[in-house]
């Protein structure tokens, strides 16, 4: 039995999009008009292909009779879902009732996010004489995603983030989309009912739907660069300008080469691979975007819908509505802490670049092999801060999930200034000379073992007082403990012993703005320190464990293992970040120790 590639199509005929209308240059009626024309095609550029879409239906265009009208015969000629999106809101009949300028359904107080949901259902009901099975927006908080649960029961599957739209986005739009909701999974999760970037730890934390991504994103060049230029919705790619013309036309292989990259993940998720393609009508408009003309626009939506097509025919991929992907991942996935795996390789710039990004109900997590295998992002999940969004909350706008390690908002090795960026690396010393592991460039295998998921990286070289040590690492995550455990093997017989200095240098935020660390408590064992930015150390000889509590994220973090030192240490205020170091000296054999995330109340 082969593996299943899933891909999800959801077209949204937003007739009012908030973007076309401000800086098309357009009247209102020219714009709606051309949002219909476009939302046809896109259904059309399906059909032909043999694939079945997902409607999702907004706001404005349950205001249309024809928009209405078209989805009710394309769910009985086609199979396609008419789903409700909250998506698309700004409208005039939307303005005028609540008053506002504003569109994002997670940026309203609760107060109104209940009577636009409210409304918005009931809406759909009366067009239809049904509720949806689905729905979504670019972000969905814990508190909407429960409340439309437990108002409107039908809904199992949403759209519920977009893959790293943070900082790294707000930047490279001008500083002016306040659009913050980065740290989420990138492939489909069960969402726990505390928060929703966190997938559900067991029943009782399971908000009853499961969601998506809004974009599949290049997990390598998105997270390095802007997310917005690499992602199968091919208007990425060509705003990405990843694309080249010759005398036979345009051609996007990149694209072709990221939906085969997703397949690929069937390697690594229990035989099953997800995509999907999320295109509202403002991308393909008459005008054009980033320069490309609309014959260009029009020519990827049409290749990448014949590309899927193609793969449909081959029997190397299956195409399901959002509510029927569902119930298709809730029979798939095995149990509430079976992890998302993918082992990433560069498909743009041609390099041997790996990453290794792992999430499950504990942690999110990326290992980059270019560096030795070192982790330059981690997400405690563990924690399931409970913050809400929204006008009335403290995230008003910003629904980022924090993070310990982020090697691009707080650097990571390679910095001005030894030792300030967040990263997990470990540095090993031979006869007086020292090298960190992130200066070595190796590769990795993906093995699922008993224990959980395990990866192995090529030996690496170090020529450290003349000598050549080789050294393997094998990274194991272990499913439901919410621990890494990392071995360093010493493949070569030394003269003298190898000291191993496994570390992590962390940090926590959502940007790159470090918040005051002076509630952080540093512990070796039984004795403790409060953060006050004075490089202090605590220094214990074979100690146990040694943990950092943050309490303004609820998290818990902690080394325990092999050692003959054990060492935490805090920052100081032109580095505000903390260390904790494990040493042990070996002249052969391996050193083993564990990472563990824990919520502290």
């Amino acid at each position: 039995m082969g593996d299943d590639f899933i891909v999800n199509i959801i077209h949204r005929p937003e007739l009012s999009p908030e973007y076309a209308e401000k800086s098309g240059g357009k009247k209102k009626k020219a714009v709606s008009e051309e949002s219909l024309d476009i939302f046809l095609f896109q259904q059309e550029c399906a059909h032909k292909n043999g694939l079945k879409t997902t409607i999702h239906i907004t706001y404005a265009s349950l205001f249309n009779d024809l928009i209405v009208k078209v989805a009710k015969e394309h769910h009985e000629k086609y199979g396609d879902e008419i789903a409700l999106s909250l998506l698309g809101l700004p409208c005039k009949e939307f303005r005028d009732k609540y008053k506002t300028e504003d569109f994002c359904i997670w940026m309203f107080s609760k107060e109104d996010k209940r009577k636009i949901i409210d409304d918005v259902f009931s809406l759909f009901y009366e067009k239809f004489g049904f509720y949806p099975e689905s729905t979504g927006s670019y972000f969905l908080d814990a508190y909407t995603i429960n409340y439309i649960k437990e108002k409107y029961p039908s809904i199992i599957c949403a759209v519920a983030t977009c893959w790293e739209e943070g900082s790294k986005a707000y930047h490279t739009c001008n500083n002016s989309w306040y659009t913050f909701l980065d740290g989420g999974p990138w492939n489909p999760w069960i969402p726990s009912k505390i928060n929703s970037h966190c997938p559900a730890f067991d029943k009782d934390d399971d908000s009853g739907i499961v969601a998506i991504p809004h974009l599949s994103r290049d997990l390598l060049a998105c997270f390095d660069g802007n997310g917005s230029n690499f992602g199968t919705h091919p208007q990425n790619v060509i705003r990405g300008m990843i694309y080249y013309k010759d005398e036979k036309g345009w051609h996007l292989p990149y694209l072709y080469n990221l939906v085969d990259q997703y397949r690929h993940l069937a390697k690594y998720n229990n035989g099953y691979s997800y995509n999907m393609m999320f295109v509202g009508p403002g991308w393909l408009n008459k005008m054009g975007r980033w320069e490309a003309p609309y014959e260009l626009l029009k020519q990827s939506y049409e290749d990448g819908m014949a590309y899927y097509g193609l793969l449909k025919k081959q029997g190397k991929l299956k195409d399901m509505t959002m509510a029927e992907f569902a119930r298709y991942y809730r029979k798939k996935h095995p149990s509430y802490s079976t992890p998302e795996c993918a082992l990433w390789k560069d498909i743009l710039y041609g390099s041997n670049k790996q990453y290794f990004w792992y999430a499950d109900p504990y942690m999110r997590t990326c290992l980059d092999f270019n560096q030795g295998g070192a982790m330059i992002d981690l997400r405690p999940y563990a924690a399931r801060i409970p913050f809400e969004t929204g006008i009335g909350t403290d995230h008003v706008y910003d629904a980022t999930y924090p993070y310990l390690i982020q090697a691009n908002y707080r650097a990571g090795y390679f910095t001005h200034y030894a030792g300030a960026g967040t990263v997990k690396s470990c540095k090993v010393t031979y006869k007086g000379e020292s090298t960190d592991l992130c200066l070595t460039r190796t590769m990795a295998k993906y093995e699922k073992v008993d224990q959980g998921t395990r990866i192995t990286t090529n030996p690496v070289s170090l020529v450290l007082a003349g000598e050549e040590i080789l050294i393997q690492s094998v990274f194991t995550f272990l499913e439901g403990k919410g621990s890494l455990q990392i071995e360093r093997k010493l493949l070569t017989q030394t003269q003298e012993p190898v000291v191993f200095t496994e570390y992590i240098t962390a940090a926590f935020g959502v940007n790159e703005y470090q918040d005051d660390m002076s509630k952080l408590i540093l512990r070796v064992d039984d004795e403790k320190m409060n953060y006050l930015y004075k490089g202090r150390k605590i220094i214990h000889q074979g100690g146990k464990e040694a943990e950092v509590i943050i309490p303004d994220i609820q998290t818990s973090v902690s080394m325990c293992g092999d050692n003959d030192e054990m060492v935490v240490e805090e920052g100081i205020a032109f580095s505000p970040i903390y260390h904790i170091e494990l040493r042990k000296a070996i002249t052969k054999g391996e050193v083993k120790t564990w990472l563990n995330l824990r919520k502290a109340n």
